[in-house]
């Protein structure tokens, strides 16, 4: 679909400057402001994202999906109100885009078609989805990680269109592509008792192939022209509202931290194995994990006070049913590690996306976004 067209007589380095430039015209209007309101320009042309609720912003809106947030409360603190997002407000790539000096992201749902929608990314992730195809059906609709690079692959089928360019994939070089998958397939897969993956597979076999599917579909990305990843990890999943009001005393569930380990360590070896292996890729971690333990260690200097409940949601630690169309949440909800049962609040999204923006390698490595973009 991207093969490099044959124009005799204009040299491959200036051909891909003109494509360059093309795709940076395009983004000429984008400002972005500072801590203290300067104006600055984009660090890097645009953003596509491709990840679950903890990232959606609206792709399974339309959808005959029962994993929606496109109803009040969610998005209670934010300008456009319920927009499909899973936090009060806003999600970490929304915080990182802010960062990265881009105008939000908007979902795939909304921009697919819309050459200026396009202009500075596109969001494909989808709430349930996961690295596994079969993940999430438990709820219906939802747009798994495969169908999520499909739908990329449209939106540089209308790129290319749009451009005229012979190798666009080479102008995404510049490009950030955050991926954040995995939760679901553990939480709407292997956990869930109407799944046969339990019975099929251990905890470290499981994560053979889970990551096995991960590299695979890394892969097809970077085919696609993506060289410039971030990858976030899993968080502590134990700890979340909804297992722990599956707990008699209330507390974090190691049996469910300790399942995703190999997950983790499988990810880690891969990201290392692409970096080598796949010429002009970088590849950076958000080590969410790491940021959830030091978060609910020192929640106090944070300035957050409850860390246990969601804010919004129904049963023991607000978490036995997730939160119902007009429910009123809490009202101090930047003192609230969680929005729902599963998901942050707009609070913990900024202050990690913050963190994998600028934080050190013990959170985020070999290098952390600003680095990334700036390359």
């Amino acid at each position: 679909m991207l093969k490099m067209a044959s124009n005799e007589g204009l040299r491959a380095e200036v051909l891909f400057g003109v494509v360059v430039m093309m795709l940076l015209l395009i983004n000429h209007g984008v400002i972005g402001q500072d801590a203290v309101g300067n104006e600055r320009k984009a660090l890097v042309p645009a953003m596509f994202i491709f990840g679950d609720s903890l990232i959606d912003n609206g792709n399974n809106n339309n959808l005959p999906s029962f994993a929606k947030a496109n109803y009040f409360p969610y998005g209670i603190d934010f300008d456009g109100g319920p927009t499909g997002r899973f936090s009060n407000a806003f999600t970490m790539v929304d915080e990182i885009a802010q960062l990265l000096g881009l105008p939000l992201i908007p979902a795939y749902s909304e921009a697919n078609g819309d050459r200026d929608r396009m202009r500075f990314g596109v969001n494909y992730a989808s709430a349930a989805a996961g690295i596994l195809d079969i993940t999430g059906r438990n709820f219906v609709g939802r747009i798994p990680f495969n169908q999520q690079i499909t739908n990329f692959e449209s939106t540089l089928d209308q790129i290319t269109a749009s451009l005229g360019a012979p190798d666009v994939s080479q102008a995404l070089s510049h490009c950030i592509f955050f991926v954040g998958m995995g939760s679901n397939d553990y939480l709407n897969n292997y956990l869930l008792p109407n799944y046969p993956t339990k019975n099929q597979y251990n905890a470290q076999q499981y994560a053979d192939l889970l990551v096995q599917n991960y590299n695979q579909q890394l892969t097809r990305l970077y085919n696609l022209g993506a060289r410039k990843f971030v990858i976030a990890g899993l968080g502590m999943m134990g700890c979340i509202p909804s297992i722990l009001a599956q707990s008699e005393t209330g507390q974090c569930s190691e049996a469910v931290n300790e399942l995703v380990v190999p997950f983790t360590t499988n990810v880690k070896t891969m990201l290392n194995n692409l970096n080598t292996n796949l010429p002009g890729s970088k590849f950076t971690y958000i080590d969410v994990r790491n940021l959830f333990q030091d978060l609910l260690k020192n929640y106090a200097q944070y300035g957050f006070s409850v860390v246990n409940e969601g804010c919004c949601g129904i049963g023991r630690n607000s978490g036995q049913i997730t939160c119902l169309p007009f429910q009123m949440p809490c009202a101090a909800r930047d003192q609230y590690v969680f929005w729902d049962a599963f998901h942050p609040t707009s609070a913990v999204n900024i202050l990690f996306g913050r963190k994998a923006f600028s934080g050190g390698t013990d959170v985020v490595y070999p290098i952390n976004i600003r680095q990334l973009a700036t390359l």
